[in-house]
């Protein structure tokens, strides 16, 4: 009976070690070809990860701050003018002060973004950290 439980395990074994191997190859051909692609972002990751700039997790919980980031983004999603990238951009609150980033298509949309922002009631400044994409 021990003889056939280890036959059986060191067959398993076998397996799930041939099964990983091309796992992990089409892996790291994954991540060599995004290397070169548009989709690489480790700059912004690598510049997110300090305490310097703000990301989602700075969201104040204060009743004010989520009321004021829900109403941008409210009016952001129908407003369907605005690009996709647009209306997918990060909108952070803390006491008032409202930091918008993220990729926009033009400067035209980083303005309106803005207006909207300005506009909500509750903000007392914004920032504006919003990548234009186009040139």
């Amino acid at each position: 009976m021990s003889i056939r439980l280890l036959l059986v395990m060191f067959t398993l074994t076998g397996g799930l070690i041939m099964m990983t191997g091309p796992a992990r190859a089409e892996q790291d051909t994954a991540i060599y070809l995004a290397a070169n692609s548009e989709l690489e972002n480790t700059e912004s990751n690598v510049r997110d990860k300090g305490d310097a700039t703000l990301t989602p997790e700075d969201q104040k919980e204060n009743e004010s701050d989520i009321k004021i980031t829900a109403a941008i983004r409210q009016a952001v999603v129908k407003d369907k003018s605005l690009s996709v990238n647009a209306q997918n951009v990060k909108i952070i609150t803390r006491n008032g002060k409202v930091t918008l980033r993220g990729p926009v298509e033009t400067e035209a949309e980083s303005m309106k973004l803005q207006q909207i922002a300005k506009q909500t009631p509750g903000v007392v400044q914004i920032d504006n950290q919003l990548e234009n994409i186009a040139p």
